[in-house]
Parts: structure tokens; sequence; C-alpha cells
């Protein structure tokens, strides 16, 4: 590689065991509720939260738990059928085709089958445009899994270090938790960009220059300007 080409940015890998799951008093409720899935109205469920919040994660978690199927709401389109006997699970699932949307829910209704669902807002506040689909998701019960707290902020902030093999020792760690909102999302775009310029400098240790750098570029980002509903 020349010294001028950039070096091929990997994602870091995601691991979506529930032994890696970091539990708090913020996420308690959805696992509560995750846990008794025979309880569920309707037979449905929707967990709502910002990003990085772990929605993902859990959702992954419950459909290896009921052997049920897990679909990207994005790539909902048509008339999807639910193939698992355990039910489906929709990530971004705001962002599912409407009348798709509508036909699983209903198909899931006469197979009795669960439905989990997941996306920011609560379901209440989707703009659809279909009455029948409004009201179902009106009626769903929701879940919001909330901002993590302090403790949460760090071990999330070690897991994602890790995950890049970043080595970042303990002053620069507290900058980082200390200067930068206190969203998970924040912190997980911070430590992607102090990747970045890992891979750049070709060295895992961070410098405070990169530090300097990620903070400077959180502070510009529209993660840090969005003001919640």
């Amino acid at each position: 590689m020349s010294p001028t080409q950039l070096p091929l940015l990997i994602p870091a890998t995601q691991d979506y065991q529930e032994a890696g799951f970091l539990t708090a008093r913020t996420n308690e409720a959805a696992r509560i509720w995750l846990d008794r899935t025979e309880l569920w109205p309707e037979r449905r469920l929707a967990l709502w939260g910002d990003g990085a919040h772990g929605k993902t994660h859990l959702l992954r978690i419950w459909t290896e738990h009921h052997h049920a199927e897990w679909r990207d709401g994005a790539t909902l389109i048509g008339f999807p059928y639910i193939e698992a006997p355990g039910g489906i699970a929709i990530d971004n699932a705001d962002r599912a085709d409407e009348a798709a949307l509508l036909h699983l829910l209903n198909t899931a209704h006469d197979l009795n089958r669960p439905v989990l669902l997941a996306a920011h807002p609560a379901p209440a506040r989707w703009p659809v445009t279909l009455p029948d689909l409004a009201s179902r998701l009106r009626a769903i019960t929701a879940v919001e899994i909330e901002p993590p707290g302090d403790e949460l902020l760090r071990g999330l902030l070690l897991r994602w270090l890790a995950q890049r093999r970043l080595v970042l020792d303990e002053a620069l760690h507290q900058r980082l938790l200390i200067h930068l909102p206190r969203r998970a999302e924040v912190l997980r775009a911070a430590v992607a960009r102090l990747d970045r310029d890992a891979l750049i400098s070709r060295r895992r240790t961070v410098s405070p220059a990169m530090l300097r750098a990620a903070l400077a570029a959180a502070g510009d980002s529209p993660l840090t300007r969005r003001s919640d509903p």
C-alpha cells in the first residue's frame, strides 16, 4: 500500500450472543417482557429507543431463544410469510412497507405466532397512512429502552474499543466519557472515527491528537446537534 493510499475500512464485527449483552436498569423492562412472550397482548410487542441502546441485540437473543425469524424492516415488501414456527422479529420496523407490515401482522395473528418489532420511535408515533395499520400499531404494547447510565456507557465504550482492537489509556478514556454527549450512538460514532484514524496511522494505540480529532468530529456531527422530541 502506498503512503497516500487509505486503508480499507472494515466495520467492526457485531456479536449478538446473549452472554455479550450488557444488562442494566435501563433495559430491564424490555428483558422482562421478552422473557414472557406468552403474555404479550395480541402476541405483539415493540421495543423502541435511540440507536445503540441494544434493540437489535435483544431481537437477536429473542429469535435464538424462540427459533424465530429475524428480518430488517427496510427489506419487508410484498406479502411476507412467517417461515419460523417461533414467530418473527422485525428490526427497523418503521422503515417497512406499510402494506407488507400490515399483511405480516394479519398473517401472524392468523397463525397465532408472536411478532416483535423494534424502531427508534414508539409505534404510535410512526407516520403511517394506512388506517388499519395505524390502529394496530397504537394497540401494540411498546417498551422503551432508556438511555444508558454511566456504568453502561463505560461498558459499551470498553466493548467497542475491544472490538476494534483500539488501546486507550484511562485518562483518554475518561475524556471521551466526559466530553461527549451521554448518548450511546454518539460514543459509537467517536469510536468508529478513532478506528479510521488508527488505520490511517497504522497504530492501534489512540494518541491525544487522535482523540481531539474524534471529539471535534463528534461536535460537528448531526448526532450531537439533534434535539429529541
